[in-house]
């Protein structure tokens, strides 16, 4: 079971997050979750772009959809995270220099992209991410965090770099066990 706690995320994850169980299903099926998890009132009342709303709830929704395809839930975060990024990327382009590719868009995601959102509204409380450059071809990420969501950052950093058309001199990788609440990612760039 995942650890089920007081924290506070952005809606457009939300919405994202429907959007992939209905590409992925179809809208039964995101109801059908919804209802299984006595969510019924985020029929009436859907997730919005611009509200915060509890972690908990896209644990829970996450957890069900990962059951719902038959995979382990750390594999759901990371396609959810490759799916999300070009809507990602368009909600929040007011942090995001267009000039950036992948190596960039991850040295300025905390400073710039979280910074932002923290800045925006303090309600939502994105995990911080410890980027270290390591030459010029290697990253290391330290992500931190009691969501234990390191597969959904290791799928944005795989959907960035499917995004910028890097897919094939991108590899990223866990060192460390990925659900975990402290997890290292080494991002080589060939």
């Amino acid at each position: 079971m995942h650890t089920i706690f007081k924290d506070h995320m952005h809606g457009s994850i939300f919405v994202f997050l429907k959007r992939f169980v209905e590409y992925k299903h179809n809208y039964n099926t995101w109801i059908d979750i919804l209802e299984e998890k006595g969510l019924q009132n985020r029929k009436a009342s859907p997730y919005q772009m611009d509200e915060v709303y509890p972690i908990s709830e896209l644990v829970t929704i996450m957890a069900a959809a990962a059951r719902q395809e038959s995979i382990p839930y750390q594999a759901f975060q990371e396609r959810f995270g490759e799916f999300l990024v070009p809507d990602l990327l368009l909600v929040f382009k007011r942090f995001v220099n267009p000039t950036w590719r992948t190596y960039d868009m991850l040295l300025h995601i905390g400073s710039h992209m979280h910074g932002g959102i923290r800045k925006e509204n303090d309600n939502i409380n994105p995990p911080p991410l410890h980027v270290t450059t390591v030459g010029k071809n290697l990253l290391i990420i330290d992500y931190q965090s009691k969501r234990r969501m390191s597969g959904f950052a290791i799928g944005i950093i795989k959907g960035l770099a499917g995004y910028f058309d890097e897919s094939d001199r991108v590899n990223v990788a866990s060192t460390t066990e990925p659900s975990a609440e402290r997890v290292q990612i080494r991002v080589n760039f060939l």
